[in-house]
C-alpha cells in the first residue's frame, strides 16, 4: 500500500493511502473508496469517559473519521456505565490486573496494553485527556508507535511539579509527546507556549465537559436506585460534596468530612449529597464521620447524567475535583475547591470558584457565608447557563473533531473559540 505524507502544525507524517482505489458497482460504474481514518480514542477514567464522549459523538458524524474507543481498565466497569449515559461502548477492551498499583506499576502496565491495543489494527491518529495515567500511557504509546497524538484538554498547569500528584508532571509531559494541543482556554494556550510548544500546534477549543454536562443535565430522571429517587425529588436546597485526590489522602479528606458534619448540623434545612469515589478507602475516610446524619445522604456512586442534573440544582459545590470545578461553571454554581491550588485559575478568576484548601475552620466558613447570600437557601433550581463562561460555549467537542480532521489534511483548520467567550 502506497503512503502519503501529511503535513500538519509543522510536522509531517507518513500514512497508508488507499486513495485513488475504486470498486466496480452492480451498474458497472466506479466510485472511490471510502477510506475512513481510524481514531484511537484512550479512555481510562470516569472523567476522561465523559470529556471524551462528547468528541466520539462528533467523530462519529463524520464521514472521513472512524473513531475506536480503546478503554484501558484504569476505573474498572464505572467507565463502561458512564459511556452507556452517552449511548457509547468501547471496541477495545483493555484489563489491568487486580490489586492496588503504584504509579509506576500503573503507567507501565497501561504503556504495554496500550502499544498492542493501538497497532491492531494501526491507528491513524491518537486522542488523550487530561492528566491520568491513562492519558499520559496512551500519548507514549501514540509516539512511540510513530502516530501522532491529540491532547484534549492541553495547557492545564498549577505551576507546582508535585500538586496535584502525579497530574501535574504527566501534563507536561503528554505536552512534549503531543503533535496536536487543544487548549480549553486562553490562560492554558499561554501555559503551553511557555512551555516552548509552537504556536501553530495549539487551538483554543473551550472544554468538552461543558457540553457534556450540559446534555447529561437535560435528560428525564430514570432510576433504578431508590436512594437517589428521592434525593431527586427532595424539595430541599442541595450541597454536592466529592473528594478525592490524591495529595488530599488521610487526614485532609478526614477534615472535609468534618466540615461538612458541622455544616448538617448548622443548616438542617439543607441536604448533603456526597457523591462517592471508586476507591473504598478514600470512599469510607470521607464517609465515616457521616453516617447517621438525617440530612446527609451517602447514595455510592452517582451515574452521570443524575450527577449532572444534581449538580445543575445545588446551590454549592464543596470538592477537589478539578472537573467539578468546571462543570459547576455550566450552571452559575460557586465552589468551594478544597485545595490549596488549582489550574483551572478562571473559575477562581471569575468569582465563581474560591480556594479554601482542607482545614474545617475555612470550609465551614466560607460555606457560611456562601449560605448568607440572599436567596442561597430559598432552594431555587433555576440557575442560567452564564453568558460568559470561563471554560467554553458548549461546542467544544465538534472543534476537537474538525482539530482531528485538519491534523489528518481531511478538514480545514477549524474556528476556535470566540474571544468574548474564553
Amino acid at each position: 500500500m502506497r503512503q502519503v505524507v501529511i503535513r500538519c502544525a509543522g510536522k509531517s507524517f507518513a500514512m497508508p493511502s488507499r486513495r485513488g482505489k475504486f470498486f466496480r458497482t452492480t451498474d458497472g460504474e466506479h466510485n472511490a473508496l471510502s477510506f475512513r481514518q481510524r481514531i484511537a480514542v484512550v479512555v481510562g477514567t470516569r472523567p476522561e469517559a465523559i470529556k471524551l464522549a462528547p468528541v466520539v459523538q462528533e467523530l462519529q458524524r463524520m464521514r472521513w473519521a472512524r473513531p475506536v474507543l480503546v478503554t484501558t481498565g484504569q476505573h474498572g466497569p464505572v467507565v463502561h456505565e458512564t459511556l452507556a449515559c452517552f449511548g457509547l461502548r468501547a471496541q477495545v477492551e483493555l484489563t489491568l490486573p487486580p490489586g492496588a498499583h503504584s504509579v509506576s506499576e500503573l503507567t507501565a502496565g497501561l504503556l504495554s496494553g496500550l502499544g498492542k491495543g493501538l497497532s491492531t489494527p494501526a491507528a491513524q491518529a491518537v486522542v488523550v485527556q487530561g492528566d491520568t495515567s491513562s492519558a499520559l500511557a496512551g500519548a507514549m504509546a501514540g509516539f512511540f508507535s510513530a502516530i501522532p497524538v491529540v491532547h484534549v484538554e492541553a495547557g492545564l498547569r498549577s505551576g507546582d511539579l508535585r500538586s496535584p500528584f502525579p497530574e501535574e508532571a504527566h501534563r507536561r509531559m503528554i505536552a512534549e509527546l503531543s503533535d496536536l494541543h487543544l487548549a480549553p482556554t486562553r490562560a492554558a494556550r499561554r501555559n503551553l507556549r511557555a512551555q516552548g510548544i509552537a504556536a501553530e500546534r495549539i487551538l483554543v477549543t473551550g472544554n468538552t465537559v461543558i457540553d457534556a454536562v450540559v446534555s447529561a443535565s437535560r435528560r428525564p430522571p430514570v432510576h433504578h436506585d431508590p436512594a437517589l429517587r428521592r434525593i431527586e425529588r427532595t424539595c430541599a436546597p442541595l450541597v454536592l460534596v466529592t473528594a478525592h485526590r490524591r495529595e488530599n489522602w488521610g487526614a485532609p479528606i478526614r477534615r472535609i468530612g468534618a466540615a461538612v458534619a458541622t455544616l448538617s448540623r448548622q443548616y438542617p434545612e439543607v441536604g448533603f449529597v456526597v457523591a462517592a469515589h471508586m476507591n473504598p478507602l478514600v470512599r469510607t475516610a470521607i464517609e465515616d464521620c457521616l453516617r447517621d446524619r438525617p440530612n446527609v445522604h451517602l447514595p455510592g456512586p452517582i451515574p452521570y447524567d443524575t450527577f449532572a442534573r444534581l449538580l445543575a440544582r445545588s446551590l454549592l459545590a464543596i470538592t477537589d475535583s478539578g472537573g467539578i470545578q468546571e462543570e459547576a461553571a455550566a450552571f452559575g454554581l460557586p465552589v468551594l475547591v478544597t485545595r490549596d491550588n488549582t489550574e483551572r485559575t478562571e473559575g477562581i478568576d471569575s468569582g465563581l470558584a474560591r480556594l479554601v484548601g482542607t482545614q474545617e475552620s475555612e470550609i465551614v466558613t466560607a460555606a457560611e457565608k456562601e449560605f448568607a447570600r440572599e436567596g442561597a437557601l430559598s432552594g431555587d433550581a433555576d440557575r442560567p447557563f452564564p453568558p460568559r463562561n470561563p471554560y467554553g460555549d458548549g461546542r467544544a467537542a465538534r472543534r476537537c473533531a474538525d482539530a482531528c480532521g485538519w491534523l489528518l489534511g481531511e478538514r480545514p483548520k477549524p474556528s476556535e473559540l470566540p474571544e468574548e467567550t474564553r
